[in-house]
């Protein structure tokens, strides 16, 4: 039951670390495919710290939100919600800090299936506005679990992207009739290595190559990533061919948006960084 003397009090640092806590571990479940109750778990949290149904489930979102903007997977079933309240970054910081964030890669079964075409692409996200929508002690968040240096660094993620990918072009190939072309597939970074500048070659119907540069995240559209230098010129030198496949979503659902040359036009690109998002 609620403790009436704390609705429209904040939130203490126990409390918040109880439900962050709680939180990953409904998280660990939904990326398990195991089962489990979310109005349960909300439930033996309000018995445990006495704030409100409505409290819990915002704070919820809340956390969701800060999820999102870290590039990591969020619980589908809480909405992300960026009203913050500053003290939930620390309390996502000190989670983060003492356990590390979770790499997910042993990836259910299910996720390298490969969906229906109509069902993997979607259209680019809107470009966010860091300036107005991330409030500084996010930035500080952001700065110590960077979500762009984490991918990139993440092999076994890439590797798991690519390989989603190929099946995807497999399949829409043998789809539209072209089970020659679906066959001459090639895994380009895995059997050449990373310097094509791309990653997985694949064909259009008539049988022109197309060159595809994956790019995953377990986070959301809206997660920036990397580009290289190589891939940049890669794509401007073959503007008709090269292809970015943006994998999001990746322990979850997986979904897919793809940009097309010129890279200037269709990108955020902060050159310092070479931190890409969609325009």
């Amino acid at each position: 039951m609620a403790d009436e003397a704390k609705i429209g009090t904040p939130w203490s640092d126990d409390e918040l670390d109880a439900i962050v806590a709680d939180y990953f571990a409904m998280l660990s479940e939904d990326l398990a495919r195991r089962p489990y109750v979310k109005s349960r778990h909300s439930a033996a949290l309000m018995d445990e710290i006495g704030r409100t149904h409505r409290s819990v489930e915002f704070k919820h979102q809340n956390i969701s939100a800060v999820l999102e903007e870290l590039g990591m997977p969020w619980i589908p079933g809480y909405k992300p919600k960026r009203n913050y309240q500053a003290a939930i970054f620390g309390a996502i910081d000190r989670y983060l800090t003492g356990r590390g964030i979770p790499t997910y890669e042993q990836l259910p079964p299910t996720v390298l299936n490969v969906a229906e075409e109509g069902d993997v692409f979607i259209a680019p996200p809107p470009a966010p506005d860091f300036a107005s929508t991330q409030p500084a002690p996010l930035v500080s968040l952001l700065r110590k679990f960077d979500p762009v240096e984490r991918d990139y660094r993440n092999r076994a993620l890439g590797a798991a992207g690519e390989e989603f990918i190929m099946g995807v072009e497999r399949k829409r190939l043998i789809g539209i009739d072209r089970p020659d072309l679906a066959r001459k597939i090639r895994w380009i970074a895995a059997e050449d290595g990373d310097g094509a500048g791309y990653d997985v070659l694949s064909f259009e119907p008539d049988g022109k190559e197309r060159l595809i540069e994956v790019k995953t995240t377990n986070g959301s559209a809206r997660t920036p990533f990397f580009l290289t230098r190589n891939e940049h010129e890669v794509a401007d030198s073959r503007p008709d061919a090269w292809h970015l496949y943006r994998v999001h979503l990746f322990a979850q659902s997986p979904r897919v948006f793809t940009i097309k040359p010129p890279l200037d036009q269709a990108l955020s690109l902060r050159a310092e960084t070479w931190r890409a998002t969609p325009i």
